[in-house]
C-alpha cells in the first residue's frame, strides 16, 4: 500500500440520501436546495411546501412516502439529489436508486432506538457497493459528546466511522464546528455561510487528539502516511484529503459530517465533501462492471404524471441522449425519446440533451420498467438486475365501490405497481378476491389513497380471506338416486358411494369397483365429475380436501339415464354421505421466520403463543451482528396484522418471510367463528 491520488472527480453527481425515519433526510434536501441557490428559502417539512415531501400523500401524512429527486449545481457542478423514505414500508424506493448513484449521504443522530434502522440501511449498502458518508444531523439537540455518539453507533456499520468534524461547544451550546482535516474552525449562523474563525485555545488539546484519530484510521490504508505519524512529521494536507477521498471511494471508512440540516448548518461542508470526494459516473459504472458499455441509461423511478403521461427517471451511466434519440431496451424493442427532463421535486425542467452522469426523466418510454437498464446501441447492455422486494408482510383485498370501476381499479394498481415495484397484486381463485400485498398497513394505506385521490376510484379495503379447507374424519357408503318424470324421455342415474378420509396432503382421489357394467363405463366420468363439483364446496361450505370416493355400484336405466342425471345421482350421494362422515375445518399453517433485533427476541418469543404460534427455535441471524432470526409455525389467520405488532415491538425495523407448511383442524369456538361468517357471507 502507498500514498493514494484522490482529486476531485468531474462531471454530474448523483446522491442519494437516506436514514432511518424522521432523521431529517427531507430538511437536508431542503437546506441543499436553499444553500445552492434552487430554491428562494428553505421551508420546514409540514409547511407543504418542501420540495421533498411534495405529494399529497407524504403531505397528509407528515412523512416521506417515495423517492423525491431534485437536481441542482454547486460551484458550477451539476448534482442530483434523491431523497428516499426513511420507514421500512417504503425501504425499496432506494433499491433502484443505490444500484445507480454514485454515493449515498446517510443522515442519522444521536438515537439508540435508531441503531438498528441504521444498520439495516448500512448493510444495505454494503450488500450494493455503495460508498457513503455519514451526516450526524441535529447536533445541536444532542446531549451526548460525538465521539461517544460514534461509539454508539458504530456497531451499525461494517466500516470504521471515520469523524471529520467535532463540535464547537459554547456555555454547553453547538455554536459551530471544527474541521479536522483544515484546522479550522467555523461558527455556524442560520440558513448561510459559516464564518471560519480560529480554533478557539480551550478546544486545540480536543482537536489535535480527534485529528490524530483520524490520521490514524487513514494509515491503516496508506504506509506513507503511517510512517509519518511514528516519525511525528506533520503530513501535507493535500495528501490527507486525497486518503480522505481514496478511501471513501473503496469503501474503507465511512467519513462522518456533522450538522443541523433544520438550521441550515453544515450543508455547505457537506456539499463540498460530495464535490470533492464522491466517485463519478465512470466509478459507478465500474462497480456495476460496465467500464466498456458506450451507452448506458438506468432507470431508477417510474412516475405516471397526472397530465404528462409516464416518466422513466434514470441515471445517464455512459453516453449521452437527446430528445428523440433511438433507445433499445431489455426486451429488443425501441422506443423513441419524448421528453427529456431535469427534476426538482414535482416539477419537471425541460432540456434537449443530457450528458454522461446526469439524472434525468424520459417521457413516454412506455414499455420501460423501473431498475430496467437502457441503451441508444442496438442490442442493448447487460447489467445485473436491481435486488428484488423482500417478501410482502401485509395484505388487503380490494374491491371498488361501483362495480363500473372494475377495469379502471386494475389499470390504476398496474401504473401504481410500476411506480412501486414493491407491490404485489393478485387475484385469488379460490376466494374471487383481488389481493394487494405490501410491506406494512401504511404501505398499503398510502396506495388506497392514491387510487382514491390520484385515479378518483373509491375502494373499499377488508382482510384478505383466508383459504379454508375440510374434511371428514369418517367413512361412510352412501346411495344416491336422481330420477324425474316429466313426459318424453325421463332423467335416471343411480350409484352407491363409498367415501372415506385421506392423510393430510393427499388431495382427492377417485375410483371405480363396478362389475356387471350395472353403471356403464361411459357415465363413470360424469360421476366423478359430480363428485368434484361437490367436493367445492362441502357441509361446511369449504372446498373439501384429503377424501376418496370409490363407485361400488348403481343402476342405470338404457333410456332414461344421461351424463347429467349421473352427475346429479353423485351429487346427491355425496350431500348425503358427507353429513355422516364427521366434516372438520382446516386451516393453513405457515412456517414463519422473524427477523429482530436480538434486544427484542424475548417480545417477539411473548407474543407468538398469543398468536396460537408454536415456536419452534431461534439463533443468531447469520452476518447480522445484534439480530436474532426467530423460527415459528403459526396459523395464516393470525398473521394478517402481525406485522404491526413485530413493528411496535422493534421500534419499527422487525419483518418476516411466510411459507405454507401444512393443513391443520380447526375446531371449537375459532371455528364456529369461521363458519357463522361464512353462512353471513363475509370474509373470514
Amino acid at each position: 500500500m502507498g500514498n493514494r491520488a484522490g482529486g476531485r472527480r468531474q462531471g454530474p453527481k448523483c446522491v442519494a440520501i437516506i436514514g432511518p425515519f424522521a432523521s431529517g433526510k427531507t430538511t437536508l434536501l431542503e437546506a441543499i436546495l436553499a444553500r445552492t441557490g434552487a430554491i428562494p428559502k428553505q421551508s420546514p417539512v409540514g409547511s407543504g411546501n418542501t420540495v421533498g415531501d411534495h405529494s399529497a400523500e407524504a403531505r397528509a401524512h407528515a412523512m416521506s412516502v417515495e423517492a423525491a429527486i431534485a437536481t441542482t449545481e454547486f460551484m458550477g457542478e451539476q448534482m442530483t439529489f434523491v431523497d428516499c423514505p426513511g420507514s421500512i414500508e417504503f425501504a425499496y424506493e432506494a433499491v433502484p436508486v443505490l444500484s445507480a448513484c454514485d454515493i449515498a449521504v446517510v443522515v442519522a443522530e444521536a438515537d439508540e432506538k435508531k441503531i438498528p434502522a441504521l444498520q439495516l440501511i448500512l448493510r444495505q449498502l454494503d450488500d450494493l457497493g455503495v460508498p457513503r458518508m455519514l451526516f450526524l444531523n441535529k447536533i445541536d439537540k444532542s446531549d451526548s459528546g460525538v465521539r461517544d455518539t460514534l461509539k454508539m453507533l458504530q456497531p451499525a456499520s461494517s466500516t470504521p466511522l471515520l469523524l471529520r468534524q467535532i463540535p464547537l461547544r459554547r456555555d454547553g451550546i453547538v455554536v459551530g464546528s471544527i474541521d479536522l482535516a483544515l484546522e479550522r474552525a467555523y461558527i455556524y449562523r442560520e440558513h448561510a455561510e459559516s464564518e471560519i474563525a480560529s480554533i478557539p485555545d480551550d478546544d486545540k488539546a480536543r482537536e489535535i487528539e480527534a485529528r490524530f484519530s483520524m490520521l490514524e484510521t487513514l494509515a491503516d490504508h496508506d504506509d506513507q502516511l503511517m510512517e509519518q505519524l511514528l516519525e511525528e512529521i506533520e503530513p501535507p494536507r493535500d495528501a490527507i484529503f486525497d486518503d480522505l477521498a481514496a478511501d471513501l471511494r473503496e469503501g474503507a471508512v465511512t467519513p462522518v459530517l456533522i450538522g443541523s440540516a433544520e438550521h441550515g448548518n453544515g450543508v455547505l461542508r457537506l456539499l463540498k465533501a460530495i464535490r470533492h470526494d464522491a466517485p463519478d459516473a465512470a466509478a459507478t459504472r465500474a462497480r456495476l462492471g460496465l467500464d466498456d458499455a458506450k451507452s448506458v441509461i438506468r432507470i431508477i423511478k417510474t412516475i405516471h404524471t397526472s397530465h404528462g403521461g409516464k416518466l422513466s427517471v434514470a441515471r445517464l451511466l455512459a453516453g449521452t441522449l437527446s430528445d428523440g434519440a433511438e433507445l433499445w431496451l431489455p426486451n429488443g424493442n425501441s422506443a423513441k425519446v419524448s421528453g427529456l427532463y431535469h427534476m426538482r421535486g414535482k416539477d419537471q425542467i425541460k432540456i434537449a440533451s443530457a450528458k454522461e452522469g446526469e439524472t434525468i426523466a424520459i417521457g413516454k418510454i412506455d414499455e420501460a420498467k423501473t431498475g430496467d437498464a437502457l441503451s441508444t446501441v442496438k442490442g442493448g447492455v447487460s447489467v445485473e438486475a436491481v435486488p428484488a422486494p423482500p417478501p410482502p408482510v401485509y395484505a388487503l383485498a380490494l374491491r371498488p365501490r361501483e362495480r363500473k370501476d372494475e377495469v379502471k381499479m386494475s389499470s390504476a394498481l398496474q401504473r401504481i405497481g410500476e411506480e412501486d415495484p414493491s407491490l404485489s397484486l393478485e387475484h385469488h381463485q379460490d376466494t374471487a378476491e383481488t389481493v394487494l400485498s405490501g410491506h406494512g398497513e401504511m404501505h398499503l394505506r398510502v396506495t388506497i389513497e392514491r387510487l382514491e385521490g390520484k385515479y378518483q376510484i373509491p375502494v373499499e379495503a377488508h382482510a384478505a380471506q383466508i383459504p379454508y379447507r375440510e374434511t371428514i374424519r369418517k367413512p361412510t357408503q352412501q346411495r344416491g338416486r336422481h330420477k324425474k318424470q316429466s313426459g318424453g324421455h325421463g332423467q335416471f342415474g343411480d350409484v352407491v358411494l363409498e367415501i372415506k378420509p385421506l392423510p393430510r396432503e393427499s388431495g382427492f382421489q377417485f375410483t371405480d369397483t363396478i362389475t356387471g357394467g350395472v353403471v356403464p363405463k361411459q357415465y363413470i366420468p360424469s360421476v366423478e365429475t359430480g363428485v368434484r363439483d361437490f367436493l367445492k364446496s362441502g357441509p361446511l361450505g369449504f372446498p373439501v380436501v384429503d377424501i376418496a370416493v370409490n363407485l361400488s355400484d348403481g343402476s342405470y336405466h338404457s333410456v332414461d339415464s344421461s351424463d347429467m342425471a349421473f352427475q346429479m345421482a353423485a351429487k346427491l350421494a355425496m350431500k348425503e354421505g358427507m353429513a355422516a362422515c364427521s366434516p372438520v375445518l382446516l386451516e393453513p399453517v405457515m412456517r414463519v421466520e422473524i427477523a429482530t433485533p436480538s434486544d427484542a427476541t424475548a417480545k417477539i418469543t411473548a407474543l407468538i403463543p398469543q398468536r396460537r404460534g408454536q415456536i419452534l427455535g431461534y439463533d443468531a441471524r447469520p452476518g447480522w451482528p445484534g439480530w436474532d432470526v426467530v423460527e415459528a409455525m403459526m396459523p395464516e389467520a393470525e398473521i394478517g396484522d402481525l406485522i404491526i405488532e413485530l413493528r411496535s415491538a422493534t421500534a419499527g425495523v422487525a419483518s418476516f418471510a411466510k411459507k405454507f407448511d401444512h393443513m391443520a383442524e380447526l375446531t371449537g369456538r375459532l371455528a364456529d367463528d369461521v363458519l357463522n361468517k361464512a353462512a353471513t357471507g363475509k370474509a373470514a
